[in-house]
């Protein structure tokens, strides 16, 4: 029992890779599971599966949007600072809305942490509550390029 517990918080990586540096086998491991994690975002988070369309040109397009949208996911942890899952990402994001409250005027009625530190890392301010139409598409004009 004294042996085993000399190893106690220790992770042991198993390879047949021995002309690798253990840096490189290290790193190697940890891009392992960042692809298996970004399998899982794809297939549950992202919802890429089941597919509900069976002509070949749709599944494409399909799977196009799902890849497109975890690049863009990807690149907002990356700019985050991976602070936040790609679930809580996208929690946020889609909790973002607007409401028609008078002719002209939108009002964006939610803000949380994430959506703070969105706005600080991608250059969008989510503080203004009410703004007028051309407001907003220059907003989306400025984010676009």
């Amino acid at each position: 029992m004294a042996e085993e517990e000399k190893y106690d918080g220790y992770y042991a990586i198993v390879t047949s890779e021995l002309d690798m540096s253990d840096a490189e086998v290290i790193e190697t491991y940890r891009g392992l599971w960042e692809i298996e994690e970004t399998f899982r975002i794809t297939k549950s988070t992202l919802e890429a599966r089941p597919v509900y369309v069976s002509r070949e040109d749709r599944i494409g397009a399909h799977f196009l949007t799902c890849f497109l949208a975890l690049v863009i996911l990807r690149l907002i942890q990356k700019k985050t600072a991976h602070r936040f899952s790609a679930g809580k990402i996208l929690e946020c994001l889609n909790s973002i809305s607007c409401s028609n409250e008078q002719e002209n005027i939108y009002l964006f009625d939610y803000r949380s942490e994430i959506s703070d530190v969105l706005e600080d890392s991608l250059g969008i301010d989510f503080t203004k509550k009410r703004l007028r139409l051309g407001e907003v598409k220059n907003i989306l004009a400025t984010v676009k390029k």
